[in-house]
């Protein structure tokens, strides 16, 4: 009795260990996730409707307000990833959705497609609600599923796509936004926060 009462304890103790982990990691990607969308705010809180969909030169044709568009997309199929129905507004999957490195469109170049940068901040942070929504209901079990995408032998799991489209995804795109201001001639948005 004094045993099992031992190996009882000992289990709990590993299942309150690995809950914890659990919860630490998603803590750690939610936090980030949250970082990226006041960044991504900073990023483009002082900024025209011209400036949204201006083009400052070669290297930076993704405007502020593709990238934001781009990263709602981003975030709805991560979403999708997750269980959730694929969710934007009509038009956006074409407009913004892209298929990583060496595909060769840029931007559409009709400016009078793009939303209002109110609108295209309301629908990321919306779509940011869902995906952590969704991450804080994921067990274990799920977030260690083999997923297949085009970096499965880098990131095999669904919390492998997870932490690439909270983190790094949202983060290479919002130093291109930053890089984006610097062509602009405008001041630092990390300074703001």
């Amino acid at each position: 009795m004094n045993s099992l009462f031992i190996l009882l304890i000992i289990y709990f103790l590993i299942l309150s260990c690995l809950f914890n982990l659990i919860t630490m990691n998603k803590t750690i990607i939610i936090n980030q996730y949250n970082f990226n969308y006041k960044y991504a705010e900073a990023l483009v809180m002082n900024l025209t409707k011209e400036q949204m969909i201006s083009v400052p030169g070669i290297g930076f044709e993704n405007h502020p307000a593709f990238t934001l568009g781009h990263l709602t997309t981003g975030s709805a199929m991560l979403a999708e990833d997750m269980g959730a129905p694929y969710e934007v507004p009509a038009g956006w999957h074409e407009l913004f959705s892209r298929n990583g490195p060496g595909d060769p469109r840029f931007p559409d170049a009709d400016h009078g497609k793009y939303p209002s940068k109110e609108l295209l901040l309301s629908e990321l942070n919306q779509r940011h609600e869902k995906v952590k929504l969704l991450l804080s209901e994921l067990n274990d079990e799920v977030l260690a599923q083999p997923i297949g995408w085009r970096f499965n032998i880098y990131m095999p799991t669904l919390l492998d796509l997870i932490v690439f489209m909270c983190i790094n995804h949202e983060a290479m795109h919002l130093g291109q936004l930053a890089g984006w201001r610097r062509a602009m001639k405008l001041p630092s948005a990390l300074a703001a926060l």
